[in-house]
C-alpha cells in the first residue's frame, strides 16, 4: 500500500467549455483580426500599430509604415497632418477647416473624437472615398499617449448618393421644364381665348358693316343711274342761266372724277372689310375655341395659312412668303397645337432674317401614311455646334431678352405627342429649313381607341 503523494503539484489550467485560451484574447490579436482598418500613432506622430485591413486599404505593407511618420504622404501625396495628428496636437477649428474644408467635425458617437471624409483619386481603380474617425489614447493615469484612427471605405455609398443627386437634378429639371411648358401653354391658351373673344366682338360690327356696305353699293348704283338721267336731261333745260349754273356746279365738284373714284373707293373698302373678316376668321381658326381635346381631322394648309395671317406683322416687314402647296389629305391632330408649332417656326424664320429682306418658303407633301410641311428661310443659319441643342429647353441663340428658349422645345414636344418627327437643316449664311412629319391617322392606343371619333 502506497502512502498518499503529498508532494506539491503544478496546477493545470481548466477552461470553461467554448472559452479560448487567454493568449488568444490578447489586445494585439483583437487589433490584428479586426476587419476595420485601424492604425495607432504615439505623441511623436510615429505609427506604432497598423492592422492588415488598414494596410490593404492603403495598398502598403504594415511593416514598412510602422515606425515612420509617412501617413501624410500615403494618404495625400505630400507631408500634411492626418486626423490622428490633429487629435494628438489638440486641433483647433481653424486647422480642421483649413485641412478638411468643413468636412471634419466632432464624432456623433464621441464628442471628444473627430470624424471626416475625403476622396483619394490615387486609391483603387477609380479612386476611393474614406470616412475617418480618430480619438485620443490615454494611459491608466489619464495621460495622452497617442491616437487611434479607423477608416471606412464609403465609395459605394458616395456613388449611390451621387447618382441620387443626379437623378434628383434631372427630376428637378424635368419639373422645371414641365412647369415652364405649363405656364407657356396657359399663356397661349389665354392668348387663344383673348383672340377668340376679340374675334367674336369684331365679327358682330363687321357683320352689319358688311351688310350695310352692300346696301350702300346698291343705293349708289341707283343714285348714279338717276344722275345719268339728269345729265341727259340737262340739255333740254331752256333757261341758259340754269344750264350755266349746273355746268359750273358739275365742274366745281368734279362730277366726272367722282363718278370714277367713288366706285374705286367702294371696291377698296369692300376689299378691306373682306380682309378684316378673313383675319377675324383666321383668329378663330388659330385659337380653335370650339375644339375639344379629342383628336380631330384638320386641313393642314388651312392651319398654315391662318397662322401666317395671324403672325403677318412679324413677317411682312422682313420677308416675302412663298407658298408651294400640293393637295394632301387632312391630318388627325390637335389643330391648335399644330398651329402653335407653325407659329413658332414662322416667328423663328422671320427673326433669323437680317436687315436685308428675305424669303420664307412653305412647302408640303404626303405619302401613304404621313403628311409633312417645311418652313425654310434665307436667314443667318445656325452653327453646327448649336444644331444638336436647339430643341433643348431654355437653349437659344438669340440675344438676351429676345427669346426664352422654349419655342422649339415646346414644338418638339407637340410633334412627339403627335407621333411625328421634326428635322432641321441649316447652313450659316444661307438659311435654315425645318421639316415636320405627322402621321395622317394617329396610332390607335388600346386605352383611347374607344373614345376616338369616327
Amino acid at each position: 500500500m502506497h502512502a498518499p503523494d503529498t508532494s506539491p503539484r503544478q496546477a493545470s489550467t481548466v477552461h470553461a467549455p467554448g472559452t479560448p485560451p487567454s493568449d488568444v484574447l490578447s489586445p494585439a490579436n483583437f487589433f490584428e483580426a479586426s476587419p476595420i482598418p485601424t492604425f495607432v500613432i504615439d505623441t511623436a506622430h510615429v505609427v506604432t500599430h497598423m492592422n492588415q485591413a488598414c494596410a490593404t486599404v492603403l495598398g502598403v505593407q504594415a511593416k514598412d509604415v510602422i515606425g515612420t511618420r509617412t501617413l501624410g504622404q500615403i494618404f495625400y501625396g505630400h507631408d500634411r497632418p492626418i486626423l490622428a495628428d490633429l487629435v494628438v496636437d489638440g486641433a483647433t477649428d481653424s486647422a480642421l477647416n483649413m485641412l478638411y474644408q468643413g468636412h471634419a467635425r466632432p464624432s456623433q458617437q464621441n464628442p471628444e473624437a473627430l470624424e471626416a471624409e475625403h476622396f483619394f483619386p490615387h486609391m483603387g481603380a477609380q479612386g476611393r472615398w474614406l470616412y475617418f474617425t480618430a480619438s485620443a489614447l490615454c494611459d491608466g493615469e489619464g495621460r495622452l499617449v497617442g491616437a487611434i484612427e479607423t477608416l471606412l471605405d464609403i465609395t459605394d455609398r458616395k456613388r449611390v448618393e451621387h447618382e441620387l443627386v443626379r437623378a434628383q437634378e434631372a427630376l428637378n429639371a424635368q419639373l422645371a421644364l414641365a412647369h415652364d411648358q405649363l405656364v407657356q401653354n396657359e399663356k397661349l391658351a389665354s392668348i387663344g381665348q383673348l383672340a377668340a373673344g376679340v374675334a367674336h366682338e369684331i365679327n358682330n360690327p363687321i357683320g352689319y358693316i358688311f351688310s350695310n356696305f352692300g346696301t350702300l353699293e346698291k343705293y349708289l348704283a341707283d343714285l348714279f343711274e338717276m344722275l345719268t338721267a339728269y345729265e341727259s336731261a340737262e340739255g333740254a333745260v331752256a333757261d341758259a342761266s340754269t344750264r350755266a349754273q349746273l355746268k359750273a356746279l358739275r365742274e366745281r365738284i368734279e362730277l366726272e372724277f367722282l363718278k370714277e373714284d367713288i366706285p374705286s373707293l367702294m371696291r377698296e373698302s369692300r376689299e378691306g372689310i373682306v380682309r378684316v373678316r378673313k383675319i377675324v376668321q383666321d383668329l378663330k381658326d388659330f385659337s380653335h375655341v370650339d375644339a375639344t381635346q379629342e383628336w380631330q381631322f384638320a386641313a393642314l394648309v388651312q392651319c398654315i395659312d391662318s397662322t401666317v395671317n395671324v403672325v403677318n406683322n412679324e413677317i411682312k416687314y422682313k420677308a416675302d412668303v412663298v407658298r408651294e402647296y400640293v393637295d394632301i389629305p387632312d391630318v388627325e391632330c390637335h389643330a391648335s397645337e399644330i398651329n402653335q408649332v407653325i407659329m413658332n417656326l414662322l416667328v423663328n424664320a422671320a427673326q433669323a432674317i437680317g436687315p436685308e429682306r428675305g424669303t420664307i418658303t412653305i412647302r408640303n407633301g404626303a405619302d401613304d401614311k404621313h403628311v409633312w410641311f417645311e418652313i425654310a428661310d434665307t436667314g443667318s443659319g445656325i452653327e453646327k455646334a448649336s444644331l444638336a441643342r436647339i430643341f433643348d429647353p431654355f437653349y437659344t441663340t438669340k440675344p438676351v431678352g429676345k427669346g426664352t428658349g422654349l419655342g422649339l422645345s415646346i414644338s418638339y414636344g407637340i410633334v412627339q405627342k403627335h407621333h411625328g418627327q421634326i428635322h432641321v437643316q441649316s447652313e450659316v449664311g444661307k438659311g435654315t429649313r425645318f421639316r415636320v412629319e405627322l402621321p395622317i391617322v394617329q396610332p390607335v392606343e388600346a386605352d383611347a381607341a374607344a373614345t376616338r371619333p369616327a
